[in-house]
């Protein structure tokens, strides 16, 4: 399964690169296919490119769908992964 991940940019993009953060991870990326990337834009990164700029509402939304999924694999652990 391919995952898509919504990141906060916490630096300057330069040029085609921009540092984005998400629950504490950091990393470079790529962001030629986003146009107009600032610190504060939150982004989608799939596979160390940002392909889509979320809006504020959107991205927190996203996010707290991944916390939730990750609380409930911490609540049961052992259980197959379908796919």
């Amino acid at each position: 399964m391919c995952l898509a991940v919504p990141m906060r940019v916490v630096g300057d993009p330069e040029g085609s690169r921009a540092t984005v953060e998400a629950e504490g991870v950091v990393r470079v990326v790529d962001v030629s296919l986003v146009e107009g990337v600032v610190p504060g834009d939150y982004l989608i990164v799939h596979a160390g490119f940002a392909i889509e700029k979320l809006d504020v509402a959107d991205a927190e939304e996203r996010i707290e769908l991944f916390r939730e999924m990750a609380r409930l694999d911490a609540e049961n652990p052992g259980t197959e992964k379908g796919g």
